[in-house]
């Protein structure tokens, strides 16, 4: 399959037209002046925009950087600190002032703003919590509320980024979370590149990119800017989990590109594509929002009755695991190259497992004194991209 550097407008806009809940994720650089402060205009077009596509019946949350970009000219700091307690003091600061911006800008279109701030725990913590979070937010929307989201960066900025990542990815989350169709990144760039050099992309940008496109397992690698932290290489990640669950993502420009453009469909910015089914919130829970405790390594013939043929992991296909983990918990699923390809409900213990490795049925239920059955049953089992 190759990259196509532009599809027919029509083509965008069937994708595009089913959208009824979306996140949209801005960074920092886009939300900043080089003074550090925050950019009125950037923040104004914003919330314009998402009231226009509300009132197009479609729902939007906003997964938004700045607040240590916006702590960091209230304090007086010149650039981005080092110490965690410096950053986590600028965001207390410019959170405020990230919030009372928002909350002015949606009320004068008669809008509500809610703020949600997120922790690892909240997001990779138990299924209950999970679903708590899930209900708070359908709330927020069952009564017309733009939920604002965020790392709570006062408190956790570097147990989050440790476990889940930068913004980028935390919308990622915030999107299989809610369901969402879409999740737009906006940025300080036109879209993807299929070819990225020292003194920046070559080319034009790619208009559309779908799974299964080689550009996709590729990044350049660059750091994010002075005030943000992500870059090109978590773009990619947060797009390959949006496709992973079946569904849409756009990287678009925050200042050249407007929403209702992208959802209508006009060649701005790189839409991916998905080639799968969207995955239900217990699968989607699986793969992303359950911390895995090890890992199962699979031969190949699992990995193709895995991949290919849908079937379930049985214990004479795994040649080894990694970490001590309880029967019901979340694994990795790595082939003998070490790559991970699933995650998965594992349904033996870690020391029952080292037991039975490569064993048939026959065997595992001699060594364990009881019926074999599956190490994760397909129903339990999510394919990554």
């Amino acid at each position: 399959m190759t990259v196509r550097a532009a599809e027919p407008a029509l083509v965008r806009r069937e994708q595009l037209a089913r959208v009824r809940r979306l996140v949209v994720k801005i960074g920092s650089s886009s939300l900043t002046t080089t003074q550090h402060q925050l950019d009125r205009a950037v923040l104004r077009q914003l919330a314009a925009d998402v009231v226009a596509l509300r009132q197009r019946g479609i729902e939007v949350a906003i997964v938004s950087s700045g607040a240590v970009a916006a702590g960091l000219g209230r304090l007086g700091l010149e650039r981005r600190p080092g110490r965690v307690a410096d950053l986590q003091a600028a965001a207390a600061v410019g959170q405020i002032q990230l919030m009372i911006a928002y909350d002015e800008l949606f009320w004068r279109s008669g809008v509500r703003v809610g703020q949600v701030l997120l922790t690892a725990d909240d997001i990779l913590g138990s299924r209950r919590r999970y679903l708590n979070l899930v209900n708070t937010f359908r709330s927020l929307f069952a009564y017309g509320a733009v939920p604002i989201i965020n790392e709570n960066d006062s408190v956790a900025v570097a147990e989050l980024k440790r476990r889940i990542g930068e913004n980028d990815m935390l919308a990622a989350y915030v999107a299989n979370l809610v369901g969402a169709q879409l999740l737009v990144m906006l940025s300080d760039v036109d879209g993807l590149y299929a070819e990225y050099c020292d003194d920046g992309p070559r080319g034009e940008p790619l208009g559309l990119v779908r799974e299964g496109d080689r550009v996709l397992l590729g990044s350049d690698g660059r750091p994010g800017s002075d005030v943000g932290s992500g870059g090109i290489q978590t773009k990619l990640r947060a797009a390959r989990q949006m496709l992973t669950c079946g569904e849409m993502c756009i990287l678009a420009h925050a200042r050249r590109h407007r929403l209702s453009d992208l959802l209508d469909g006009c060649e701005c910015g790189t839409l991916f594509l998905p080639a799968r089914k969207r995955l239900g919130h217990r699968k989607r829970w699986i793969a992303f929002a359950s911390e895995c405790a090890g890992r199962v390594i699979v031969d190949r013939g699992a990995r193709r009755a895995l991949a290919e043929l849908e079937r379930s992991l049985l214990p004479a296909g795994v040649v080894g695991c990694e970490g001590d983990f309880a029967a019901g918990t979340a694994v990795h699923v790595e082939d003998e190259d070490g790559l991970e390809f699933a995650r998965g409900l594992v349904r033996y213990s870690a020391a029952d497992l080292r037991r039975i490795l490569g064993k048939s049925s026959p065997e595992v239920a001699a060594v364990l004194g009881r019926p074999a059955r599956e190490v994760i049953h397909r129903d339990d089992l999510v394919l990554l991209l």
